[in-house]
């Protein structure tokens, strides 16, 4: 299966959708990805050093997984879903024929990353379902699905940390923190993690399930009343 993964900056695809991506690859998924900005505004650096500085890190991060990475370099923190942008990734979407895109939430806090989001609707049309990723701190879309990432949270964490020039750290504390939460609710035990998922079906894609890598096991909640 071939999986298009398309973050707004050059960290976005390890902090909310890494451990996804790293199940797929286990179970031998081609994996590409599509990184919109040139990611310029995400620090004091001079921006034509910043960028290339983190052009590298999304290439290391991407390297773990195998991942081949497409860079449209647009101007970081100015993305607005235009002709230009869709007319971007419907070149990439016919160049890597996925299966299944994973891009932000439309209801996301960053204005870059509701753009991507409704530029990659807009240009996917019938070529693939789109699913849209977590957001920060889990605030603003309500999660349809669910990936057990619990074999993967290491590798994760690895990931964000290649992103050297965000100072991530943070991000590792904030993800971690977030994928044990979405784990729990899901019931999985302590110590589990997931990332969680929005779907909305549009034909002719209506049940994404069997596209994705397996979500925590289904454990009952023990009703101590029959006890």
């Amino acid at each position: 299966m071939n999986v298009l993964a398309i973050g707004a900056h050059p960290d976005d695809i390890e902090i909310y959708m890494f451990g996804t991506l790293a199940a797929c690859a286990a179970r031998g998924d081609r994996l590409d990805y599509v990184i919109a900005t040139d990611g310029a505004k995400g620090g004091k650096a001079d921006p034509a050093l910043l960028s290339a500085t983190r052009k590298a890190e999304a290439q290391a991060a991407a390297g773990l997984l195998g991942a081949s990475v497409h860079f449209l370099g647009l101007p970081d923190g100015e993305l607005v879903a235009d002709a230009s942008l869709v007319s971007a990734l419907k070149a990439a979407i016919e160049a890597t024929a996925p299966d299944l895109m994973i891009t932000h939430p439309a209801n996301d806090y960053h204005g870059d990353h509701r753009a991507l989001s409704e530029a990659v609707r807009i240009a996917a049309s019938f070529s693939a379902p789109v699913l849209q990723c977590d957001a920060l701190r889990g605030v603003g879309p309500t999660p349809t699905h669910y990936v057990d990432i619990s074999a993967h949270i290491r590798a994760k964490a690895n990931a964000i940390r290649l992103h050297v020039s965000q100072n991530p750290e943070r991000f590792v504390g904030s993800a971690l923190q977030l994928s044990a939460f979405r784990a729990s609710q899901a019931n999985a035990p302590e110590g589990e993690h997931a990332e969680a998922f929005r779907f909305e079906p549009v034909f002719p894609f209506v049940d994404i399930r069997d596209l994705l890598p397996p979500p925590p096991a289904v454990r009952p909640v023990i009703n101590r009343a029959k006890q």
